[in-house]
């Protein structure tokens, strides 16, 4: 099979259920940027503090695709077959967040990214995630969005705030704190 169609050379591409919509229709913004945090969550996964997280970060990536497809599909299109997302998988997000925060001192600042570049792709991830969430949400203001899928999106960049705060324990880095500058 080959991967390339030409199909799409016009500049219009497919949605799940057939219908033909432009490349730079909001929708395919939505899942086009869940697509981009996967990749961004890919590479967390590849770093070696998240040796003993790399199965629930696969988790996530499989989640993700089936969010994307729900993105991808046609509105009202009901009868495709497709992967669901279940409140079961919003409470396992917060079970690890709970889990990692149990471990860290508590939060009285804001936190700058960085100290690390593993540390840095989690805030990478986190407000990839949010845009993808804010892109969700302007699409769900034009049409139909499961509400599911907005709520995974704004519990998962939480998760990545957390978890780049524990890889900075993990990986003994301070924290950096915002300190605004006096006047």
């Amino acid at each position: 099979m080959k991967i390339y169609t030409k199909t799409g050379d016009s500049g219009t591409t497919s949605l799940l259920g057939g219908a033909r919509v432009s490349k730079a229709h909001l929708r395919i913004d939505a899942y086009g940027t869940v697509d981009e945090l996967n990749s961004f969550l890919g590479l967390l996964r590849d770093q070696p503090v998240n040796e003993n997280r790399k199965d629930i970060l696969k988790e996530i990536q499989d989640r993700l695709f089936t969010l994307g497809a729900e993105l991808a599909t046609e509105p009202g299109k009901d009868n495709i077959v497709k992967p669901d997302l279940f409140d079961s998988d919003i409470l396992r997000l917060e079970h690890e967040m709970d889990t990692m925060d149990a471990d860290l001192a508590p939060l009285k600042n804001f936190i700058l990214p960085g100290g690390h570049p593993s540390i840095s792709y989690a805030h990478i991830a986190r407000t990839v995630c949010r845009r993808a969430e804010r892109t969700c949400i302007a699409l769900s203001e034009k049409s139909p969005v499961a509400p599911i899928v907005i709520q995974y999106l704004n519990r998962l960049s939480d998760y990545f705030f957390i978890l780049g705060r524990k890889m900075a324990k993990e990986l003994n880095i301070e924290e950096v704190k915002w300190e605004p500058r006096k006047k």
